[in-house]
C-alpha cells in the first residue's frame, strides 16, 4: 500500500499539535502498531459485487414485466409483478425464510450448471389455481394436499414461464430453461450446500385481490461462468454491438412504408341537436375558418402543418406553408 502524502498545511498542523501537546507522539505510534481487525462472517460471504447485483436486478425487472403479461393472458385478471429486492445470502437462510409448505418450481437452465428455484407463496399459488379452475381467484391455503389435477395445472402454468425466462436472460446468455420438478416441502430440496451463496430475487406479486411474493433463488454455481458479463462494461459493449447499421437501414425502410392518415380541416363549428334536425336543402352552416386563413393538416388526428388549398393535375391538393410546433409550457 502506497504511503499517504501530506500537504504542507497538514504537516504544519501536525507539528503544531505535537508542539502544543494537543497530540501525543507515543499514542500515535501505539495506534499505528495496533492491529485493525474487522469482523467477517464466512457463512455470509459476499461473492457478488454491487454492480453485479444491479445487473441481475435489471434482468429480472424485464422478467417481471414478461411474467405480468403472461399471467394476465393466462388468468384473465389484473396482474402486477415488480422486483422488490435482490440479495445474496447463504442457501440455508433462504430455506429458513420461506414457508414450510409452499410451491417450489425447479428449473434447469442449460448450458449453465445447476438449477434455479422459483418459490411461489401459497397465497399466490392457490389464487392462480382458483382462477385456472374458473373461480374468482380467492386464496385458500391448501397447498399441502394438492390433487393430481391441481398439480398438473400449476405445473403447466409455470412451464409456460420458461419462455419468458429465456427471453429475459437473452441479453446475457442464451439458455434453454426446462421445468424439471415441482415440490411443496423445502426441507426435501437440497439444491446446494447450506453455506453456498445464492442470489435471491424477490418479486412483489398482485393477482386480482390477492398479493404475495415470488422468490427466485439462483445459486452461485449457476452464475459463476458468466460473472464477467454481469458488469456495466459488458452491458455497454453489448449495447454498442447491437447497433447494426444494416438493421437500422432496414427499420427505416420499413417505417417509410407505413401508411398514415392525413386530413386537411376546412373548418369546424358546433350546432345543437334541434338545429341539426331542422336542417334542409340549401341551408348554410358557418364554419369557424375564414377563407383567407390557412387550413390545418392533421396527421393521425394530430395538428402537424398549416396548408393552403389548391389544385394539382385536376385534383384537390394542399400546399404546406409551415410546421405547427408545440410551445413549451412555462413552469410557474
Amino acid at each position: 500500500m502506497a504511503d499517504e502524502v501530506l500537504s504542507q498545511h497538514e504537516i504544519d498542523a501536525l507539528l503544531s499539535a505535537l508542539t502544543t501537546g494537543d497530540m501525543d507522539a507515543e499514542e500515535l505510534k501505539k495506534e499505528e502498531n495496533e492491529k485493525r481487525v474487522r469482523v467477517y462472517d464466512f457463512k455470509r460471504a459476499l461473492r457478488f459485487s454491487k454492480d453485479q447485483i444491479r445487473s441481475i436486478g435489471r434482468i429480472h425487472e424485464n422478467y417481471a414485466r414478461l411474467l405480468t403479461t403472461l399471467f394476465s393472458s393466462q388468468l384473465r385478471t389484473y396482474v402486477n409483478i415488480t422486483v422488490a429486492s435482490v440479495d445474496q445470502i447463504p442457501y440455508e437462510e433462504f430455506i429458513r425464510s420461506i414457508p414450510k409448505v409452499t410451491v417450489l418450481n425447479l428449473y434447469n437452465v442449460s448450458p449453465l450448471d445447476g438449477r434455479i428455484i422459483m418459490e411461489v407463496n401459497p397465497n399466490i399459488a392457490y389464487g392462480m389455481l382458483d382462477r385456472l379452475l374458473g373461480g374468482r381467484g380467492d386464496s385458500i391455503n391448501k397447498i399441502e394436499n394438492l390433487t393430481e389435477i391441481e398439480t398438473i395445472l400449476i405445473t403447466q402454468l409455470f412451464d409456460k414461464a420458461t419462455h419468458s425466462l429465456k427471453e429475459a436472460w437473452s441479453s446475457l446468455i442464451d439458455i434453454d430453461p426446462v421445468l424439471e420438478d415441482l415440490e411443496i416441502n423445502p426441507q426435501f430440496l437440497q439444491l446446494v450446500s447450506p453455506n453456498e451463496t445464492v442470489v435471491v430475487v424477490s418479486l412483489n406479486t398482485a393477482i386480482g385481490e390477492v398479493s404475495g411474493m415470488i422468490n427466485i433463488c439462483i445459486p452461485h454455481i449457476v452464475l459463476e461462468p458468466i460473472i464477467s458479463r454481469l458488469s456495466v462494461q459488458y452491458w455497454m459493449q453489448n449495447a454498442t454491438k447491437k447497433r447494426d447499421p444494416e438493421a437500422v437501414d432496414k427499420l427505416a425502410r420499413n417505417i417509410e412504408k407505413v401508411f398514415i392518415d392525413a386530413k386537411a380541416i376546412l373548418g369546424e363549428t358546433r350546432i345543437n341537436m334541434n338545429e341539426l334536425l331542422m336542417l334542409s336543402t340549401g341551408d348554410l352552416i358557418t364554419l369557424n375558418q375564414s377563407v383567407d386563413q390557412p387550413l390545418m393538416l392533421k396527421i393521425n388526428d394530430e395538428p402537424k402543418f398549416h396548408v393552403q388549398p389548391g389544385k394539382y393535375k385536376n385534383k384537390l391538393s394542399v400546399q404546406v406553408l409551415e410546421e405547427i410546433r408545440e410551445e413549451p409550457e412555462n413552469d410557474e
